[in-house]
């Protein structure tokens, strides 16, 4: 009967793993020196063996509940890692108890909610410091709430407890971290020179990189931008262009950064498109604007500060839901046409050749100086300064409005700038001729008398303003004022490119047209490198043979790069190699070089270039209506912006709105001088009326004071009825990702969660059953003792 408790104790660890690991020791060295009784505590902490443990807990003085397996984890860590929360439970009640923060990210990391919550509530986390700072920097502290070896964990030593759970999409545990004051820090910038980045950059830089992208993987993460954030949506759009900018400085994690600006630009659409009704989907567009009342900034109608910044950090997807201002955009586009069209009228005397040859001078009287012929300004020129002037207004207008850096962020701001810059050189150029050619006009009116300026001698300064076109000189400002105006007149047809994207046809065309003036733009680096080597090569091997050639090609620099650049084409001879000597060394060098250049050129680069611009075309294909409705957005955007409703030259007349805010803007000055000088008498008297106060009136004032700034942030705290909406859509974000990770969740966790409670359970029954032999095994025992009694008795009585 004495052996029945031990053999129960025996049936019940039957079928148990054995507490040697065998020769799996080799991982923790600290493994083989576990006694049978902390192997016997660690297995029941890892099967939920809630009876033993308790009992260990309760009875054995001598346990070391923070021993480790070979694996170096304890047997915190085994219970959180099999999620047994009663054993967890347990344990905590301990004094001492180690590694509690490595427990921490262990149940975050496996998304058991209660454990979690029941080691935040443990005493260890009464100060939010455990919770900010990382094992790294807590590791200075001199205790073990960590592993700081990194031996008994499998997290990054920079890892913190939020930044685990946001990169986890773990919400309910970020809500409760964010409630305890937890919160990640924002990185220092790339090229912070402080004494702490210096120092980690130093010691390890990898290791510091890795810390970076760790703490903008949970900033980005949409739990905690849902949860942390006052205004998600400008949050995600601010964060979506800092991570595009490092993705461009930290070369090494290019694609971890672009995947979380594109993160943050998906959590923005996200929360777009859960909105249900007009008001929510104009205060995501429009941002708070009773804040930006409140803080000064008046607008008379909806900025749509949110769109361009999803424009300026190209979120496409936004694209979908704007709506045109149609009529300030057809009237724009109509005075654009009819610049051009004046650009047309302008050179359409020349269509069939010009009547004047550049040999021949015509005047209108015999007097006239030629040149005030050619110089003279017609209607049509006239008009289209006044365009140019127009245009140039309402430029520098947007570039007051918007900033030069923002402005220049927008190439064809660039394209449009450069454009009317040459219009006004060439211009000014044309006026700077006129005006020469009036100073010899007049010179010639006053000095000259005979009717007839052929049979005058003049001035040789006066004369030149005589000559026919073919003996000006090649600086003369008519000559560059024409080359300039070309020049211009391209770039504004190249203009209508702009307006493109609002057509569903041409639209993606014009788009695949600008993503392939970039792939040129990259072809043409290794393009030059190439050209380079060959024109120089080759004229420092023709250069000695000027004139003892077939042709003049590569016999000089300029030679040599027209026959490169046009053999590209075709357009240039083998016999551009071929020297009029016997040279053959130098003549087969030639022919070598000139093959090999021809090949390089055109079978390797040109058809690298192809091949570029159709990978970047069917990009644009595949994604036709979205980068389609996005470029549409760009442009509609434009005409969303307060002011610029008349288009150029209209733009040169001030506007009644204008006078009014001009003499508003007056008005303000004025009232501010004004209250400037009254609270200057103001503080003057009140000093002295200060003075004269007794301490209870200053108490009863000092009161006041406090109920009215209590009042007044009573008001202040009052939520907008953008942070409302916000809220609200907050909400329906976060719900819907638990609905969906929850749909996405394959049903091996719930079957292993299922398991661990069905372990536990047996241990428990075993414990009760085992308490209950026990129990009659006593009985039994104690009903022997009584009947041996019986029968000595009887057998002494019988004596």
């Amino acid at each position: 009967l004495n052996l029945l408790p031990s053999l129960m104790t025996a049936m019940r660890e039957k079928g148990r793993r054995q507490a040697i690991r065998g020769p799996a020791f080799m991982f923790n060295d600290r493994g083989t020196s576990l006694s049978p009784e902390e192997e016997r505590f660690l297995d029941a902490a890892e099967y939920g063996n809630i009876p033993v443990i308790r009992r260990m807990l309760e009875e054995t003085k001598t346990l070391n509940v923070n021993c480790v397996d070979y694996m170096g984890q304890n047997a915190l860590q085994l219970a959180v890692g099999n999620e047994h929360l009663e054993v967890t439970e347990l344990l905590l009640k301990r004094d001492n108890l180690a590694r509690i923060g490595d427990a921490l990210l262990l149940a975050i990391s496996k998304g058991y909610i209660r454990i979690v919550e029941a080691i935040l509530n443990h005493s260890a986390f009464i100060h939010s410091k455990r919770l900010t700072l990382s094992p790294c920097e807590q590791e200075l502290q001199d205790d073990d709430f960590y592993s700081y070896d990194e031996d008994g964990t499998r997290f990054s030593p920079d890892i913190t407890p939020i930044i685990l759970a946001s990169h986890c999409q773990k919400y309910e545990v970020v809500h409760m971290l964010l409630m305890k004051g937890a919160r990640i820090e924002r990185p220092h910038d790339y090229f912070c020179k402080c004494n702490e980045c210096v120092e980690k950059q130093k010691n390890d830089s990898f290791s510091h990189s890795r810390s970076r992208i760790n703490a903008y993987k949970g900033l980005a993460s949409p739990a905690y931008l849902s949860l942390s954030s006052e205004d998600p949506v400008h949050t995600a759009l601010e964060l979506s262009n800092e991570l595009a900018k490092l993705a461009n400085i930290e070369k090494e994690f290019k694609n971890d950064y672009r995947k979380l600006s594109m993160q943050c630009k998906d959590f923005v659409v996200g929360v777009l498109d859960l909105c249900r009704d007009t008001e929510e989907v104009e205060a995501i567009l429009n941002g708070d604007v009773e804040a930006e009342q409140e803080d000064g900034q008046h607008c008379h109608r909806a900025g749509l500060t949110r769109v361009k910044l999803a424009i300026k950090y190209e979120v496409k997807k936004l694209g979908k839901i704007l709506r045109s201002p149609f009529m300030k955009f057809v009237m724009h586009a109509a005075s654009f046409i009819i610049f051009l069209c004046l650009l047309v009228f302008n050179a359409s005397d020349r269509f069939e050749g010009i009547k004047t040859l550049p040999n021949v001078t015509v005047t209108d009287y015999p007097k006239q100086v030629f040149r005030m012929k050619t110089t003279m300004f017609t209607w049509t020129e006239m008009l289209i300064m006044v365009w140019v002037l127009g245009m140039m207004w309402s430029e520098c207008k947007e570039i007051w409005i918007e900033g030069p850096r923002e402005y220049i962020f927008q190439m064809w701001n660039v394209l449009d700038f450069g454009m009317l810059s040459i219009f006004i050189a060439a211009f000014t150029a044309r006026f700077m001729a006129f005006l020469e050619a009036s100073k010899a006009q007049q010179y010639v009116d006053e000095h000259v008398q005979e009717s007839d300026l052929s049979l005058v001698t003049l001035p040789p300064e006066i004369e030149y303003f005589t000559y026919a076109r073919d003996k000006w000189v090649p600086s003369d400002p008519q000559i560059i004022s024409e080359g300039l105006y070309a020049i211009a007149v391209v770039l504004s047809f190249s203009r209508i490119a702009y307006i493109l994207p609002a057509n569903e046809s041409f639209g993606p065309l014009q788009i695949s047209l600008g993503r392939t003036v970039k792939d040129i733009f990259k072809f043409m680096v290794i393009f030059i490198m190439v050209f380079l080597a060959f024109m120089i090569g080759m004229f420092i091997l023709y250069s000695y043979y000027l004139g003892a050639k077939v042709n003049p090609a590569f016999t000089t620099v300029e030679e040599s790069f027209k026959t490169l650049f046009w053999s590209i084409f075709g357009l240039s001879e083998v016999s551009s190699v071929v020297l009029k000597y016997d040279h053959k060394f130098i003549e087969n060098i030639g022919y070598v070089l000139y093959g090999i250049y021809n090949v390089t050129m055109v079978v390797v680069l040109l058809n690298m270039l192809i091949a570029m611009i159709n990978s970047s075309y069917q990009e644009i294909e595949d994604d036709a209506d979205v980068e389609w409705k996005f470029a549409r957005s760009k442009l509609w955007l434009s005409y969303f912006d307060h002011g610029k409703t008349l288009p150029p030259p209209f733009s040169l007349v001030p506007s009644p709105k204008s006078c009014i805010n001009l003499i508003i803007r007056i008005k303000n000055c004025l009232l501010a001088l004004f209250k400037c000088k009254r609270k200057r008498f103001k503080k003057d008297v009140e000093i002295g009326m200060m003075n004269s106060k007794s301490r209870l009136n200053l108490f009863t004032q000092s009161n006041l004071r406090i109920s009215e700034t209590q009042s007044f942030n009573s008001i202040i705290n009052q939520p907008t009825r953008y942070q409302q909406i916000m809220k609200r859509l907050i909400k329906r974000y976060v719900l819907k990702a638990q609905v969906d990770k929850e749909n996405d969740e394959v049903n091996e966790g719930e079957l292993k969660e299922i398991k661990q409670d069905i372990s536990s359970l047996r241990y428990e029954l075993l414990e009760d059953k085992s308490q209950a032999t026990e129990e009659l095994a006593f009985l039994i025992q104690k009903l022997g003792e009584k009947l041996n009694t019986c029968l000595t008795k009887t057998k002494t009585t019988v004596t």
